[in-house]
């Protein structure tokens, strides 16, 4: 219920102060107070994909074109004996072109070029592994595989942009509090830092766990909307094509705040 409260509150500042996200990039005359919300989550992906090209050359179209479907459906019984996720699979219409090599310094017609595409995901590495070690990569059967994901990350982002966004408020009335002032209203909100204008250059702004995270404030750039991390297990041996450890991916979402403030008394 927190986490909902938080998201409706955040939807309603931005509805309710329009001109705040655009102002990120200024700081207000009147007294005001600058803080930052940061959060963070680390979550095991649960998405591992995998892309095949399937692609046949031959001066008889219709053989190039059988080899190629032939190669297209042994693939997908593969996806579906490992359990790829289904809404996952995806299947590109066959593609037709003429296929020439340079030689001599001219073009040498080889043939008809008959491709597809196709593509899955595995919902974790060992799935992916087992569907890796079953099936026959040939000139005509490519495999490639993609960084794992995390299915959840478009909820997860905005839950993570809601904690942060409470965090500017819960930090701007204690600082505000502290020195006998009241907050009067909000300024702006963005997740990119302002530019700063005090005269002075600003160090590091502490995160909830106490780490610094340095950012770029002399000159007014930004950070990233999300920071996404990830590393290979030292353990696991590195073979070109195939994944074989899962890292955790880490999330992290800043909100940058300006509450205007007045003296309390």
């Amino acid at each position: 219920m927190k986490l909902l409260h938080a998201l409706l509150l955040l939807s309603t500042l931005a509805m309710g102060a329009p001109n705040a996200w655009a102002q990120a990039n200024t700081v207000p005359s009147e007294p005001h107070l600058l803080v930052k919300g940061n959060a963070s989550r680390t979550v095991l992906p649960d998405r591992f994909l995998v892309k095949i090209a399937l692609e046949t050359v031959d001066m008889q179209t219709d053989i190039a074109r059988r080899r190629v479907q032939a190669n297209s459906e042994r693939v997908m019984q593969l996806f579906n004996r490992h359990g790829a996720i289904a809404d996952t699979v995806r299947a590109d219409n066959l593609s037709i072109a003429p296929s020439t090599r340079y030689r001599d310094d001219k073009d040498v017609f080889e043939g008809t070029a008959v491709s597809r595409n196709l593509e899955a995901a595995f919902p974790n590495a060992e799935a992916l592994q087992a569907f890796l070690g079953e099936l026959k990569a040939s000139r005509e059967v490519q495999v490639s595989t993609a960084t794992p994901t995390y299915s959840g990350a478009a909820r997860l982002r905005a839950e993570l942009k809601a904690e942060a966004a409470a965090q500017t408020r819960a930090s701007a009335k204690g600082l505000a509090e502290a020195y006998g002032a009241r907050v009067t209203g909000l300024y702006s909100i963005s997740d990119v830092a302002p530019s700063f204008a005090y005269g002075v250059q600003a160090g590091s702004w502490p995160t909830v766990a106490g780490m610094a995270v340095s950012d770029d404030y002399a000159d007014g750039r930004g950070l990233d909307r999300v920071q996404v991390t990830g590393s290979r297990s030292a353990a696991a041996p590195a073979v070109v094509g195939e994944l074989l450890a899962a890292a955790p991916i880490t999330y992290t979402e800043n909100v940058y705040a300006i509450f205007l403030i007045k003296d309390g008394s």
